[in-house]
């Protein structure tokens, strides 16, 4: 149950004074339904305004406040759309023109009537030969001293709301803040110099405050430390299966090469896990190609020989069915019993897969979310391995682990590497193994940069790649967060390079019917077709060793871990592989920097070092995968300056200040809540 005190906070955002069913909309679309959303609502930047005596003392391009008295309304010709006019006059007799666009122009006819002198605020700029103030900000009747502050926050607005709108929900907001306890460490916030919760967020809507947004940002992060503590807590409590294989099965494996140190170092640190009776909960981080389903394989296997069945979860059928073919085909030797169960499997296949994880004749399964369902249940669970753990929702790896007779280990891997600074932040709640060596034989990748005029040249090369009897990739623009436009993209080079190269292209991206896609993507896989083109969908796990080139087309666009991991579809078989990153005309400094980045090295992690450092505050890991945003106060900034001293601060709470029954704890509760972590304690177990 939410604390009483914090009611206020998440009152529905229509009990503000002026939010009526009109201004709902606009105010969703800023994800604002709550009181407490709008307080958090924190100014983007603030503007500076100037009182000029005339028009003489100020600067084009300058926000001021002038005092000007209409002399002529002017309206747009009938039937056209340009803008309403008032000119207006200043003390010394210069004329500056007020200008609106569209319906605006009903204020100007109300507020400015002809011969009356008026206080305008508003940015002075120049039009052809005359003065200029587009949209004034603010028109009033007195004199300079009643425009409100001569330093205003600029908020980040939707269509239908304007900036005084929003600076009045805001005032109304704040006005509404409880009285909180403190939940920061006494020491650390007089480190720190912070003020209290309450003036923070005052003075974050009033000024540029650095110490009152560090505030903020901090409490988010002390919030998220604590949740990912308690779920380790709540971990450590529950009674999970020590699990001892007597390595029976693991004997029998033929595989086609060497464990790499860091495999071994990781299976080691799994199966030391396995052997506790608290459920393990560890994240494998592998960079592209480096072997993590051998982990995981050695990892179910050693469930399987502890007598015990284990799942593997993949976000994608694609990608549950490649995982199955490779498991099935490594594990063969060992007499392990694999199924794969996704949404297409019916009837009598579908029963038998069923009985056989009842009984216990299924060793392993691998599949989509089908196998989350309430009719899915096994004799003996005590393994899961979520396979890209990012792209799966807390409540749905729940479901999982709570279908063996105890709770089950969880092993989560990602082929994104993440910048150690951020570890924590995403993944503060499970230990880590990292794969950060490359198996033997896998060959770097040659890769360019060309630029997009050379794509008749591009196109001659792709002909003799596949005359010579190689397959391709070729992955189209991502077009400014717009997926209809991405599949248009798509669809668009698909028939230009169809009329080239007939039936061996296929095109797959996430609108097609999933039967269509994948059996485009079986075609391309078998061999058949010898051309994919394709949207960002192919990024993860797609494995075809004869594809040995990789077309990026306008590369500058995407983020430099989703180059390196498209970069990694090729390069898995035994022939050298090329990836060409074409590029537009446009390059911006960082994307310069990126695609150099690109063609320098193929160290995931080093990759994901320096995207962090170019990008600065841009999104957490390359696109926002889980739909899950991270943090919404903190800036990535604020991330790797301030999440080191909360996740210490947290972790103090726990062990020493006597956790949340502690009068510092109780206040945390409310800190929990408020950042909507309250699920921590219960739910966050999922990872």
């Amino acid at each position: 149950m939410r604390p009483e005190a914090l009611n206020p906070l998440f009152a529905e955002v229509q009990t503000l004074e002026g939010v009526g069913p009109k201004l709902l909309k606009p105010l969703e679309r800023l994800g604002l339904a709550r009181v407490k959303d709008v307080a958090y609502h924190l100014p983007e930047r603030f503007v500076s305004r100037r009182a000029i005596a005339d028009l003489d003392d100020g600067n084009e391009g300058e926000q001021v406040i002038v005092a000007l008295t209409p002399v002529e309304h002017r309206s747009p010709r009938a039937g056209s759309r340009g803008p309403y006019r008032v000119l207006a006059q200043d003390s010394a007799g210069n004329i500056c023109a007020l200008t609106w666009f569209g319906k605006a122009a009903y204020t100007a006819k109300k507020l400015l009537p002809v011969g009356e002198r008026r206080w305008i605020a508003g940015r002075l700029d120049r039009y052809g030969d005359m003065l200029q103030i587009v949209h004034p900000d603010h028109i009033e009747v007195e004199s300079a001293a009643n425009m409100g502050r001569l330093s205003e926050p600029v908020y980040g607005l939707s269509e239908g709301l304007t900036q005084p709108r929003i600076a009045d929900f805001a005032a109304q907001a704040l006005a509404r803040l409880p009285e909180l306890p403190e939940w920061i460490e006494p020491g650390q916030l007089e480190r720190a110099g912070w003020p209290t919760w309450r003036d923070a967020l005052r003075l974050a809507h009033e000024s540029t405050d650095e110490k009152a947004r560090d505030r903020l940002a901090y409490d988010e992060l002390l919030a998220n430390s604590l949740a990912l503590l308690l779920v380790k807590a709540e971990g450590r409590r529950k009674r999970g299966q020590a699990l001892v294989g007597d390595g029976s099965l693991r004997a029998k494996l033929q595989l086609p090469f060497a464990l790499t140190g860091a495999q071994k170092r990781s299976i080691a640190e799994i199966e030391g896990d396995m052997t506790q009776e608290a459920p393990m909960l560890r994240l494998l981080q592998g960079d592209v190609g480096a072997g993590k389903t051998v982990v995981a394989l050695e990892a179910m296997l050693i469930a399987v020989e502890a007598g015990k069945q284990a799942a593997l979860l993949a976000p994608t059928e694609i990608l549950a069915r490649q995982h199955f073919e490779t498991l099935r085909k490594m594990a063969a030797p060992t007499g392990a019993e694999i199924a794969l169960l996704t949404g297409r499997a019916k009837g009598r296949e579908r029963e038998s897969i069923l009985m056989g994880l009842l009984d216990g004749s299924i060793d392993i399964l691998v599949g989509t979310h089908a196998i989350f369902q309430d009719t899915v249940s096994y004799r003996d669970l005590a393994l899961v391995v979520i396979d890209e753990q990012h792209r799966f929702g807390v409540a749905q790896r729940l479901a999982l682990a709570g279908k063996g007779r105890r709770a089950p280990h969880t092993l989560a891997m990602t082929a994104t590497p993440i910048p150690r600074s951020l570890t924590l932040a995403q993944y503060g709640e499970m230990d880590v193994s990292r794969l950060d060596e490359l198996p033997p034989g896998r060959q770097a990748i040659d890769t360019r940069v060309i630029p997009q005029e050379r794509m008749d040249e591009v196109v001659e090369g792709l002909a003799r790649h596949l005359a010579g009897g190689q397959q391709a990739y070729w992955v189209c623009p991502m077009v400014r967060d717009s997926e209809v436009a991405d599949i248009a993209a798509a669809e668009a080079r698909y028939a230009a390079l169809k009329e080239r190269f007939g039936d061996d292209v296929v095109l797959v991206h996430g609108q097609l019917r999933p039967e269509i896609k994948d059996a485009n993507m079986e075609r391309f896989a078998s061999g058949q077709a010898k051309l994919l083109v394709a949207t960002t969908v192919i990024e993860v796990g797609v494995d075809v060793p004869a594809a040995t080139l990789m077309v990026i087309e306008q590369a500058e666009r995407f983020g430099l871990a989703q180059l390196h991991q498209l970069r990694g579809r090729v390069g898995r078989g035994a022939e050298k592989s090329v990836c060409l990153l074409l590029r537009g005309g446009e390059l911006s400094e960082t994307g310069r920097a990126r695609l150099a980045l690109m063609r320098e090295t193929q160290d995931g992690f080093r990759i994901a070092e320096e995207d962090l450092e170019l990008r600065g505050g841009g999104e957490l890991l390359g696109t926002r995968q889980s739909g899950e945003a991270a943090f919404n106060v903190a800036s990535l900034d604020q991330v790797q300056r301030l999440l080191p001293a909360a996740h210490a601060d947290a972790r103090l709470l726990m062990e020493r200040d006597g956790g949340l029954t502690s009068e510092r704890g109780e206040a945390a509760r409310l800190l929990l809540y408020l950042f909507e972590r309250d699920w921590g304690v219960q739910l966050l177990r999922g990872g």
